[in-house]
């Protein structure tokens, strides 16, 4: 059974609202998924402090906005809670920050301070309550607001990127199998860890030298280089 509460994040009465009511009604709260986003395409000099800001408040003051109202429930021996088990916390995040994106400076500095939170609960809360805290660093996930948003199909379309393999898009159903795993009991012992569930993304670079002249080129450095002296080349190479 799912109920609907509407809330700011920003906001720590509606944060705490929000929580008493989903635990009134539910008479405990196992689990605390905290998803709120903000996020859309500009330079840094045409981004202003207050845009900057206002990402930055959605996505990260309000992730710990949220734990910090959600700790008496989460807690071993808190309200509704076992005495012997402690809750999980889920921060959904971003791979952007792992690099460093176009367009999206204020994602990237929300997404690493998101990740932060998450290793930083994860000991404090991990020792004193028993509370696991991991995250899941999406990828293109095909379906979704933001993607429809932040690459729709007239970008796509001009942009050669998008053509890569490791470039293809998720699914949700890819995000909820991960945070599927990390609530069960086969990701019991995982704690502090953000998942990347990006489709190797990260790993996605241009290929500089087209693949069938890759072994024609390596002959030919081979070749010069073992010509010369004590397998150093020369200066003529």
């Amino acid at each position: 059974m799912a109920i609907g509460l509407e809330g700011d994040v920003r906001k720590q009465e509606d944060a705490a609202r929000v929580l008493e009511e989903a635990f009134k009604h539910f008479g405990k709260l196992d689990i605390l998924v905290n998803g709120a986003a903000a996020n859309f395409l500009a330079s840094p000099e045409d981004l202003s402090p207050n845009s900057f800001q206002t990402v930055l408040d959605i996505d990260s003051v309000g992730t710990y906005t949220m734990c910090h109202e959600a700790l008496k429930y989460l807690k071993k021996g808190g309200q509704g809670k076992d005495l012997l088990a402690g809750g999980l916390i889920l921060n959904i995040s971003a791979t952007l920050h792992y690099t460093a994106p176009w367009y999206q400076i204020h994602v990237s500095a929300a997404k690493a301070a998101v990740d932060s939170i998450t290793r930083s609960l994860a000991l404090e809360w991990g020792t004193d309550y028993d509370i696991r805290v991991n995250g899941i660093a999406l990828g293109l996930i095909g379906d979704t607001p933001g993607m429809g948003k932040l690459g729709p199909a007239e970008m796509q379309n001009g942009v050669s990127g998008f053509e890569r393999p490791l470039y293809k898009l998720g699914e949700t159903w890819d995000i909820a199998m991960a945070a599927l795993y990390l609530a069960s009991d086969a990701g019991k012992f995982v704690n502090g860890t953000t998942m990347v569930v990006d489709g190797g993304l990260m790993l996605s670079s241009p290929r500089l030298i087209p693949k069938e002249e890759v072994k024609k080129l390596t002959l030919v450095v081979e070749k010069k280089w073992r010509k010369s002296p004590v397998g150093i080349p020369s200066s003529k190479l």
